[in-house]
C-alpha cells in the first residue's frame, strides 16, 4: 500500500486484510490479523506462495502462514481456488483491474488434519490447487 490511492483501494473497496510482509517492521502478528477478520464474519483470500506468482506457469514454495491460519481455526473450511489469466487483469503493482477475461475454478474443501505436520499439510494444498490448473492451450468456454 505504497500510496493514498493504493490504500483507500485496499481498505475500502476491497477490504483487504493488509499484511506487513517485513517481520521486522509488523505491529501485530498477521495470524492474529486474519483469524479477527474470519472470526467477524469476512472470507479471505491468501496466496500461499507469499505473492502472486508472476508468471503463472509453476508454482513458488508456499509459506507456512496457511498451515499457522489452518493451525490457529481448524474448523474453518479452506478452499482451494486456481484464478487464470489474473496477471493480465490484475497486473502486479496495477491499480485498476484491466476488463478482461478471466476464470475461477474452485476445488473441494479442506482442513487441517489432526496431527497432521506442516510439510504434508502443505503439500496436501499444493497438490490440491494444482489439480485445478486448467491444462495448456485448453479453451474456456
Amino acid at each position: 500500500m505504497t500510496s493514498k490511492l493504493k490504500r483507500f483501494i485496499g481498505r475500502s473497496v476491497f477490504n483487504a486484510v493488509l499484511i506487513d510482509r517485513n517481520p521486522e517492521a509488523r505491529q501485530k502478528d498477521p495470524i492474529e490479523t486474519m483469524t479477527a477478520a474470519i472470526d467477524a464474519g469476512d472470507s479471505l483470500i491468501l496466496f500461499p506462495e507469499g505473492t502472486r506468482n508472476i508468471t503463472g506457469e509453476a508454482l513458488l514454495p508456499f509459506k507456512s502462514g496457511l498451515f499457522h491460519l489452518a493451525t490457529a481455526r481448524p474448523d474453518i473450511d479452506l478452499v482451494p481456488v486456481w484464478i487464470d489469466n489474473l496477471n493480465r487483469v490484475l497486473p502486479k503493482g496495477a491499480i485498476i483491474p484491466i476488463p478482461l477475461i478471466c476464470t475461477v475454478t474452485f476445488g473441494d474443501a479442506m482442513r487441517l488434519e489432526a496431527g497432521e505436520a506442516k510439510g504434508s499439510f502443505l503439500q496436501r494444498a499444493e497438490a490440491a490447487l494444482l489439480a485445478l490448473r486448467p491444462a495448456k492451450g485448453a479453451l474456456v468456454k
